[in-house]
């Protein structure tokens, strides 16, 4: 059987990005996070700052009401435990039957078992829209060398665009990898992104920044990949804007950071986005 071939238009996309941008800020979407509590805040924070409406929400007992009202829902395993994972899984599972896109994040995901086998039952039971995460949590998933340390990824394959094709061919959804190129593919589209700064690697937490603005482009957005990838265009652009705007230090750079996605413009997208199909 032939697979479709569907022709993609960098700078059509481009202008989607934009355009999706634009809606977020106008409808100011509320996302669901049930996140780690290492970045909880700043996650919050950058939700407000790119225009959405963030709320943290993981108690058993309210996780189905509070998904039924929002626009996306973010699952972040960072600083998971076995409850929290159940809570995820009833979240997931409501906002399946609403049509909620489910952005997760597989933070660590080959680290430990927990964290790998955590994943893996959550994309058996949850349909996941998005999965966004680093080239090597998303390896170790589709069964790829990879090293990670902690969290955080130590060595992988140097090819972006294939891991994230065997991916999204073998769960059935959109994957976005960050790195020093990300790459976002749905497994018939595939697209490389430039954007982005060295700094953002200094700071804990950029990369789950970065997800929970997945959740506001997903929220808005009925392509998942034009979401998934406007959330790394966004954030990467504004990771350069920032290291424009401060000194080469974290706690500055962070500061700016955050001052950049909230001065992040349909215009700016248009002209700085680096993007191009692979």
């Amino acid at each position: 059987m032939f697979k479709e071939v569907i022709i993609l238009d960098a700078a059509k996309l481009i202008q989607d990005i934009a355009h999706v941008l634009g809606t977020i800020k106008e409808k100011k979407p509320l996302v669901h996070n049930i996140t780690n509590m290492v970045v909880m805040n700043d996650t919050a924070n950058i939700l407000l700052h790119i225009g959405a409406s963030p709320v943290m929400a993981y108690a058993r007992e309210e996780v189905e009401e509070m998904v039924s009202l929002a626009g996306a829902l973010v699952l972040n395993i960072g600083t998971l435990t076995p409850a929290l994972v159940d809570s995820m899984i009833m979240a997931g599972k409501k906002a399946n039957q609403l049509g909620v896109p489910v952005v997760l994040d597989p933070v660590g995901a080959g680290a430990t078992i927990l964290r790998t086998e955590s994943t893996l039952r959550i994309l058996d039971q949850v349909k996941v829209t998005i999965l966004r995460g680093n080239a090597a949590e998303v390896s170790i998933l589709v069964g790829m060398e990879a090293v990670v340390k902690g969290v955080d990824a130590a060595g992988v394959a140097n090819n972006p665009a294939l891991i994230v094709r065997s991916a999204a061919e073998k769960f059935g959804l959109t994957v976005a990898v960050s790195g020093k190129i990300d790459a976002v593919s749905d497994g018939a589209r595939t697209v490389l992104i430039e954007n982005g700064h060295s700094m953002m690697g200094e700071l804990t937490g950029t990369g789950c920044m970065c997800t929970a603005i997945t959740g506001a482009f997903a929220a808005v957005c009925s392509d998942p990949l034009t979401a998934a990838a406007g959330a790394l265009v966004a954030f990467g652009i504004a990771g350069e804007e920032a290291a424009r705007f401060s000194p080469p230090l974290p706690g500055s750079y962070k500061m700016a950071l955050f001052d950049q996605v909230y001065v992040l413009s349909p215009d700016k997208i248009i002209s700085a986005a680096r993007l191009k199909k692979e």
